[in-house]
Order: C-alpha cells, then sequence, then structure tokens
C-alpha cells in the first residue's frame, strides 16, 4: 500500500537537512544533503508506517501540504512510501515428488526458493 505524507525539511548551517513529519510526532529524520535527506525521508516515512501497522495503531490521516507553515530555511515536499505487509502466511503447494525429495537432499527452503522466485517473477 503506499503512503503519502508531506515532510518538512529544514536545511542546516552545515548544508545538511533535518526531517520532520507533522502528521507523524517522532518521525525525524535526516540528510547529509538534499539527495540523501530525500532518500533518508522515505525510508523513515516506510518504516514508521510499518511500525504502526505492525502495532495495529491507527495511521494518521495526512496533512494537505498547502496548509502546513514553514520557517525560514524550511519547505515542504510530498514523500511516498510503499510499505508491504511482510507477515508469513501459510499456502499449501503442490509439486512432484521427486522434486521434493532432491529439495529435502539439497537441503534446500522450499519456502525461500518459492519466496526469491516469485519476487523474481513479480518484480
Amino acid at each position: 500500500m503506499e503512503y503519502v505524507y508531506p515532510a518538512i525539511f529544514h536545511r542546516n548551517k552545515d548544508e545538511s537537512y533535518t526531517i520532520i513529519y507533522p502528521d507523524l510526532p517522532g518521525c525525524i529524520s535526516e540528510g547529509k544533503n538534499l539527495g540523501n535527506a530525500m532518500y533518508m525521508a522515505q525510508s523513515a516515512l516506510t518504516q514508521w508506517i510499518g511500525y504502526l501497522i505492525d502495532k495495529e495503531n491507527k495511521i494518521p490521516v495526512a496533512s494537505s501540504a498547502e496548509k502546513i507553515k514553514t520557517s525560514k530555511n524550511d519547505f515542504v515536499n510530498l514523500i511516498c512510501a510503499e510499505v508491504r505487509d511482510a507477515k508469513a502466511v501459510k499456502r499449501t503447494v503442490s509439486i512432484p515428488k521427486w522434486m521434493d525429495d532432491k529439495v529435502a537432499l539439497s537441503g534446500l527452503s522450499l519456502s525461500r526458493v518459492l519466496q526469491d522466485a516469485l519476487k523474481e517473477r513479480l518484480a
């Protein structure tokens, strides 16, 4: 699922940036430069929303970027994060016996092989 939140980027004296999310108190990050700050902002948002989902907490509604007031050296940018539910689910799959025998002998994890194949196929 995709989440889009406005972030306030504050340019520090050393040309680094501090990033805060007004709608997500405590969600703060920093970047050494603007490019790094954009990356760190997305990473922080993804982890924060993922944490809220894992803990089954309510996800706050995002404010409109136009309504956020900024100070000198600040600007607002929308940050998009895709959060995937990584909880394991059990599925029943069928494979030929000879294949199952080879998997057992090889020491492979059938779950890992299936996950890797699906990631490659779905990417």
